[in-house]
């Protein structure tokens, strides 16, 4: 019988978070200040972030440890199950050997509440009463809900509209841990009621959550902002599953040859494949994957260049692979992956040629998606379905070559079904976005 999950001891349970930063050659720029075009130094940030949070933004620091209160509550989950997909590797006849990371046994049903439960203890550790963020497709506001009850913090999501309007049991989840949550954009703030005004059916992105969000936190004195991914201090708490992973694949000998994750801001992907990285620099043959939907190309077709997180341009400057502030993207149901701008982290991975990326359709990612469920018995989240897919594409490529392919699965799709619903009723479509979109939405990147 082939060893299906791979569960890791108590005494090799994951203590700290590795930062990439300390190994990434030549550097990750520094956030610039938009108004003096220079690097922002903490101050400025404390405005809105925690400084324990802002230490480990601008760290160099190879090795974070990580406090016992964080350890505490991702006993819950931590360490997540490996798991070798050994029904779909017959399926598809294959001799590839295929593990999956499963981060969806956390109570919020993706990997996001690995970074919800470390900035919500920093907050509270500093007198921070109240957290304001936005959502894509939800799963990090259910994520940050959960972690903010769990330290008596109020919460408030600005969840992007048309996934509000797909996913209602995502605010039903947060209600449930006791946030506030609305459509963005909304009528609550400056940017959310200008953009009404112009556009009272908008769909939302990402980039407008963000500014109202940011907005919020600003507003008022016991507030500060939580992001789920993009920043440095994310993809560093995301780290736990490639280190996990690592041990787990260390117990049965083996090491991978690829390694997957979907890509929308960067942390999924980077929490899984950056611990790879010192190999891959040692010499190690390893390929790092990101995938991305066609439709929000950020890696395949975006601009390396300083740009700002939000529509409203309250951010800091960031050096990433971008589609542009001003971007609108499409309403698929990958909601999570919806967002213009890539973890500068993750963009400096691409630039030194240390990781490969490729975009995928819509249509293609919830087939592999219902083969995975009807093989291995778990729904896939969309954006999952995206890394779903790649792996398949990897094992197929040459099936009787031997190889380790490891993918993160980054969430359960169970409450997306709604999504599931209209691909088997033939109401999905692929759409990639045009290169004069992509022209249109970055005509206004800063001068810098």
């Amino acid at each position: 019988m082939r060893q299906k999950q791979i569960d890791l001891p108590a005494d090799r349970r994951i203590k700290r978070w590795y930062n990439v930063i300390a190994d990434i050659p030549n550097g990750v720029a520094p956030p610039l200040d938009p108004a003096t075009g220079q690097p922002i130094g903490p101050d400025k940030m404390g405005a809105i972030f925690p400084m324990g949070l802002l230490e480990q933004e601008m760290s160099g620091e190879r090795w974070i440890d990580i406090p016992e209160p964080v350890l505490d509550i991702w006993q819950i989950w931590r360490p997540s199950p490996l798991i070798r997909a050994t029904f779909l590797e017959d399926a598809l006849k294959t001799k590839s050997k295929i593990y999956y990371k499963y981060e969806g046994v956390s109570p919020s049903g993706s990997h996001k509440t690995n970074s919800a439960v470390a900035q919500a203890y920093f907050n509270q550790r500093e007198g921070v009463k109240r957290l304001a963020t936005e959502t894509g497709a939800g799963q990090w506001g259910c994520a940050l809900s959960f972690a903010a009850q769990k330290f008596g913090l109020e919460c408030k999501v600005y969840m992007v509209r048309v996934s509000y309007d797909q996913k209602p049991y995502r605010k039903v989840m947060m209600n449930t841990y006791g946030a506030e949550i609305v459509p963005s954009p909304s009528p609550d703030t400056p940017t959310g009621r200008a953009i009404l005004a112009k556009d009272p059916d908008t769909h939302g992105s990402l980039g407008i959550a963000i500014s109202e969000a940011l907005e919020d936190a600003v507003s008022r004195d016991d507030t500060k902002y939580a992001l789920g991914s993009v920043l440095n201090h994310v993809c560093l708490h995301q780290t736990v599953i490639g280190l996990e992973a690592k041990e787990q694949l260390a117990m049965v000998g083996d090491y991978p040859d690829v390694v997957i994750g979907c890509c929308g801001g960067g942390s999924n992907f980077a929490g899984l494949a950056s611990p790879f990285l010192p190999d891959k620099l040692a010499g190690r043959k390893i390929r790092l994957l990101g995938v991305e939907p066609t439709s929000c190309p950020t890696l395949t077709k975006g601009s390396f260049a300083y740009d700002f997180g939000d529509v409203s341009q309250r951010t800091p400057l960031l050096y990433m692979y971008t589609l542009g502030h001003d971007f609108m993207p499409p309403g698929i149901h990958a909601g999570g992956l919806r967002y213009h701008g890539m973890a500068p982290v993750i963009s400096a991975l691409m630039r030194e040629n240390l990781m490969e990326a490729t975009a995928l359709h819509q249509l293609e990612c919830f087939e592999a998606g219902t083969l995975f469920a009807r093989t291995e018995g778990i729904i896939p989240a969309p954006e999952s379905c995206h890394a779903v897919r790649a792996a398949i594409i990897e094992a197929t490529r040459e099936p009787d070559k031997p190889q380790t392919i490891l993918f993160n699965l980054s969430g359960h799709g169970l409450l997306d079904l709604a999504s599931y619903e209209k691909f088997f009723a033939g109401e999905l479509q692929n759409y990639a976005l045009p290169d004069e979109a992509i022209a249109e939405a970055t005509r206004n990147l800063p001068k810098l």
